[in-house]
């Protein structure tokens, strides 16, 4: 669990001296566990759109089946997205790079059109792609659709 992403959440949604008082929006659902879990147990085709920004790259070889891009991880990431919807990927580690390159170019579940260089206007700024812009790194962003599901 990111006990210390999720409790930046909340210091965002609640205000100051409201923890324990304060309403949440009654659309908002916390998942603390690894979210290939609550990929399994969502229904088909009910995503519209999945954002994966600046994940643990887990750089090690040996540490590879962990990363959230997978070749064993897509068939269940699409069937999740419905035909036509979006997944935004972004990443500034070279190894994390090269890997979603390899993998997606491997793959016939989702149109993956090379990524570009700089954020599209339309997406959000992480303080992840922050720090490593800062440090000189060039994130990478990958703008996927879900293909249309075979007849």
């Amino acid at each position: 669990m990111y006990a210390n992403g999720i409790c930046s959440l909340l210091s965002r949604l609640v205000p100051e001296g409201g923890e324990e008082s304060a309403p949440l929006p009654g659309n908002l659902r916390i998942w603390p566990d690894d979210a290939r879990a609550l990929l399994r147990a969502l229904p088909g085709a009910c995503l519209d759109q999945l954002f994966l920004l600046f994940p643990d790259p887990w750089p090690k070889a040996r540490h590879a089946k962990r990363r959230f891009v997978h070749p064993a991880a897509l068939p269940e990431i699409a069937r999740a997205m419905k035909p036509g919807a979006e997944w935004r990927i972004a990443t500034d580690d070279p190894t994390y790079q090269e890997w979603v390159a390899a993998v997606l170019g491997a793959q016939a579940l989702f149109d993956a059109p090379p990524p570009a260089t700089r954020r599209p206007a339309d997406w959000p700024g992480t303080r992840y792609e922050a720090k490593a812009l800062r440090a000189g790194r060039t994130p990478l962003y990958w703008s996927l659709r879900r293909t249309a599901a075979p007849a």
